[in-house]
């Protein structure tokens, strides 16, 4: 079996940890991942990210799409879609393509959104060191 076949079968695996689980440490995968019960630890994963109602994360996220419904504390950065449900509570940044938040969803934070993130961001660095040079 070839690395690229191992790769293929990886990228669509899905890694459930479940209600009642707790894990301290970071994750990262090239599936998706479902939380349903609590990491304390940061979240990177090259596919789709579903925090459950009962979910609850105390580090940073990132994704390419993410759907949550329960706790993050920290930031929170998908490339493309990001879905707040109506018992999502986030308290941090968010950084996101595209962002669809349902009436009952708690944000407390800033959110920066759309294709003109990456060139903002840029902007910003680039204003800071011409101001420092000055």
């Amino acid at each position: 079996m070839s690395s690229t076949k191992n790769q293929a079968v990886d990228a669509g695996s899905v890694n459930l940890i479940g209600k009642g689980t707790e894990i301290t440490g970071d994750i990262n995968s090239l599936g998706d991942v479902r939380i349903d019960g609590s990491l304390k630890g940061n979240l990177v994963t090259k596919g789709k990210f579903v925090l459950g109602p009962n979910g609850t994360i105390t580090g940073n996220v990132k994704s390419q799409n993410a759907d949550l419904s329960g706790e993050v504390k920290g930031t929170v950065e998908v490339d493309d879609m990001l879905s707040l449900k109506a018992s999502a509570r986030i308290t941090g940044d968010i950084i996101t393509g595209k962002l669809s938040i349902e009436p009952g969803a708690i944000f407390s934070g800033n959110c920066k959104m759309g294709a003109t993130v990456k060139n903002m961001v840029q902007n910003e660095a680039n204003q800071n060191a011409t101001t420092k040079s000055a």
